[in-house]
């Protein structure tokens, strides 16, 4: 097989993910546009969510697991009395009950989903059963038993609710479901619910207001105005502190040793980035005067 061809191009473009379209279907479309010769994505959306998917090309891909990791905001609605087989709209109606809650109940159960939780994935996910992808196993008629994960939740906020439908706003760490957070909370008040809209408004330091939609991409596909669309490489780290280095602590950061800092706004043990001539050295942890490199990425 032949080295994959196209452009040695490097930068985040932020994506406003229609619904209908596979994640990996949007970074084949982005990667044709901008006629990239690599290019990938940080934290999958389901098909039928919207909003920010950050697109990485080039040596921004190197930077795709810090995404991955970061926190994510998401805005979804839910409608209550029924559970499906993926927690869902898009799945068939499995379990109804008649519960309907007050806003003073929804707002009172919140609590137990924040902080350090456990979530099961829905059936219908991506996780792997004995090197199966669930969705694949529910494709087949089977639903497989998932063991519960650890999920960190910052915010779990209630922002509108009616008889039938609540709206609510999760900031979680990497590896949260949202469809699980419908179903548990329709379950801890004592009926059943699905996600019925979902959307990302931001994904670490990327946020909606900078997401271009599929249409602006497929209008200046192949053009030489299409690079304009993109970010910097730097600027999957622009929240985050920076320490800046000389030279010759940036080798010694390469070769995986601490090395003094000779400036930076980082805090004793914060999560930061070495930089060097404004360029990404490594990622790592800021402590008393010195950079400790965890990730060398040499970018």
């Amino acid at each position: 097989m032949g080295r994959r061809k196209g452009r040695e191009i490097s930068g985040w473009l932020i994506v406003d993910k229609p619904a209908g379209m596979g994640s990996t279907d949007v970074v084949n479309k982005v990667r044709w546009a901008f006629d990239a010769k690599k290019a990938g994505h940080a934290g999958t959306l389901d098909p039928d969510a919207t909003g920010v998917l950050a697109v990485a090309l080039g040596e921004a891909t190197k930077l795709v697991s810090s995404i991955t990791d970061a926190l994510k905001c998401y805005d979804f609605t839910l409608r209550w009395g029924a559970e499906t087989t993926t927690d869902d709209a898009s799945g068939e109606v499995m379990e109804t009950s008649d519960m309907r809650p007050t806003r003073a109940a929804i707002e009172a159960a919140l609590p137990a989903f924040v902080g350090d939780i456990q979530q099961v994935p829905p059936s219908v996910s991506a996780v792997k059963v004995d090197g199966e992808r669930a969705y694949d196993l529910a494709r087949q008629g089977e639903r497989p038993e998932l063991a519960a994960r650890d999920l960190y939740v910052d915010e779990l906020t209630l922002l509108d609710a009616d008889d039938d439908t609540a709206t609510l706003r999760l900031v979680c760490g990497k590896g949260g479901y949202v469809r699980a957070i419908a179903r548990d909370l329709g379950r801890a008040l004592g009926g059943h619910a699905h996600v019925v809209t979902l959307r990302r408004t931001w994904s670490g330091p990327f946020d909606q207001a900078d997401a271009v939609g599929m249409d602006r991409i497929e209008e200046l596909a192949k053009s030489p105005e299409i690079d304009a669309l993109l970010q910097p490489v730097e600027a999957g780290v622009s929240d985050l502190p920076r320490c800046h280095v000389t030279e010759m602590a940036a080798t010694r950061i390469r070769n995986g040793n601490p090395a003094e800092v000779v400036g930076t706004d980082a805090e004793f043990g914060d999560l930061t980035w070495a930089a060097h001539q404004g360029r990404i050295v490594a990622l790592g942890h800021y402590k008393a005067g010195h950079f400790h490199p965890s990730r060398v990425l040499n970018l």
